[in-house]
Formats: structure tokens, sequence, C-alpha cells
């Protein structure tokens, strides 16, 4: 992860560089004893993080890094000591661009009758909310645009506002 992120970090540096990157780390479908392996794969995300602040230099002050996995997790452990794709999950933005320091969530409880299916964390915060108001405030992109070309069918999700500095 790390050589990803400095690789990426490097181009994204060099004046004429791309002001977009997208990297995929595999391993996260973890089924069965969640624990050590997160632990692995949390500490190999945090060294990616800490490779593109110091690749990036004086441009990581413009950077917005969205974190997020293709699936979410159970809110109860299974008897493989996993959490099988559930419905809840979660996503991190780092970098200098970012307004930090806080959690941003509807939190809906783990009671459960407050889980969906009784099982799952309700979801409360569409993920493109997220990426269209980092791409209008940081990248200064057209709403309507990311709600008909870039996610489509989602016009009327609207920006969420206040994540960049």
């Amino acid at each position: 992860m790390e050589q990803m992120a400095r690789g990426a970090a490097r181009l994204i540096a060099h004046e004429e560089g791309p002001r977009i990157a997208a990297l995929a780390f595999e391993g996260w479908d973890t089924h069965a004893n969640e624990v050590d392996r997160l632990a692995k794969l949390l500490g190999g995300l945090d060294s990616a993080l800490a490779a593109f602040e110091q690749e990036l230099g004086p441009v990581w002050k413009d950077t917005a890094i969205f974190v997020a996995t293709e699936f979410g997790r159970t809110a109860r452990v299974n008897g493989t000591e996993g959490t099988d794709h559930g419905t809840g999950t979660t996503a991190f933005l780092a970098g200098g661009a970012i307004r930090g320091g806080r959690v941003i969530t509807d939190w809906p409880g783990l009671k459960e009758a407050q889980l969906q299916d009784g099982r799952d964390l309700a979801a409360t915060t569409d993920v493109r909310s997220v990426l269209k108001g980092i791409a209008v405030d940081l990248l200064g992109a057209n709403a309507g645009l990311l709600g008909n070309v870039v996610f489509p069918g989602s016009e009327a999700l609207q920006p969420m506002k206040g994540l960049v500095v």
C-alpha cells in the first residue's frame, strides 16, 4: 500500500501531473479472524496515508483523500469471528484540504430494533454526497453534471458541504 501511495503521490505532486488518482488495495474481504487481519491492513493504510503526505510536500495542503470500501459489515460477529458483507460501512477523509478532526454521522444505533434486517448497521449517508461535496468545493466541479454524468441517478442527492477547508 505504501509503495503504491508513494508512486501516485509523486505523479500528483508533479506540476503537470494528474489532479485525481484512484488506488485499490486488496485483501480487505476478511470473513474470519478479522481482528489480526484488519490490524495489519489498517497499519498499511496508515503508512499509505503518511506516504501521501510526505511525497506530496507542499501539494498536501490542496489534497483530499477519500478512503472507502465497496461493501459494509454486519453489526454482529459471526461464528468464524467475522462480520461478512453487511450494509453499514465507513468512509475516511484525509488531506490538507479537508476540514478534519470530527466524525460526521447520523448514528442509527445498535439496538436490535435499530439494525437493518436485525443484523446490519443502517446506512444514513450516501457516499456519493461526500464525493460530490469534495468535487464541487475543491475541484470546482458542476454539481448538475456530477448528478447526471458521474453519478447517474443521483441528481436529487446534494453535495455535502463543509468538508473542504
